[in-house]
């Protein structure tokens, strides 16, 4: 098999590997519904994957990525850093009125696991790490007087407001937690 067909299968299994347990969770994305939707064999997943909590944490690992990506693009597209402290919720708001959201996938899959040491777990924790790292530096950006503390505050808005949308159907939930931003900032 060459290189590019190669890489191509690795992405189709990834991509369908994500999208099932984003919309259904680890334990209902079964190897069989795996290969029937990626249109692939069992031995070309383990071809790549030694096993399917290795495949979770590679589609995991590649959606961090690519969520960290768009939404620091989307939130720093406000001018500025007061601003983008504030677009951190209203870019929120337009994820949760998208269709197909279902909350955070590394909030719903930390949820499915019950060892803190879980290797999903970890990438979820890793994930929660970028994203306050990066609260934190639009909070220095800002001038906060204290931004790890800001930014930990700030990342429970963030994450309630995902909750509160997904568990409520409440896409104003956003909306709600710029408001309690806008205090904490004093803005």
């Amino acid at each position: 098999m060459n290189e590019s067909a190669s890489t191509n299968t690795r992405d189709i299994i990834l991509d369908v590997t994500e999208k099932l347990i984003y919309k259904s969770g680890i334990a209902a994305t079964s190897m069989d519904l795996l290969v029937k939707t990626a249109g692939v064999s069992r031995k070309s997943i383990y071809r790549y994957f030694a096993d399917k909590d290795a495949l979770t944490v590679a589609a995991l690992q590649r959606r961090d990525q690519r969520w960290m990506h768009w939404y620091r693009s989307a939130v720093d597209q406000a001018e500025t850093p007061a601003d983008r402290l504030l677009n951190l919720f209203a870019v929120l708001k337009g994820w949760f009125a998208s269709e197909g959201f279902r909350g955070c996938a590394f909030i719903n899959t930390s949820g499915e696991t019950g060892d803190a040491r879980d290797p999903v777990r970890l990438v979820a924790k890793e994930h929660k790490q970028k994203l306050l790292d990066y609260v934190c530096e639009l909070c220095t950006e800002h001038g906060a007087e204290h931004p790890q503390q800001l930014a930990r505050q700030l990342l429970i808005l963030i994450d309630g407001a995902i909750t509160v949308a997904l568990v409520m159907g409440d896409h104003s939930a956003a909306d709600n937690a710029q408001c309690m931003a806008r205090k904490l900032l004093d803005l």
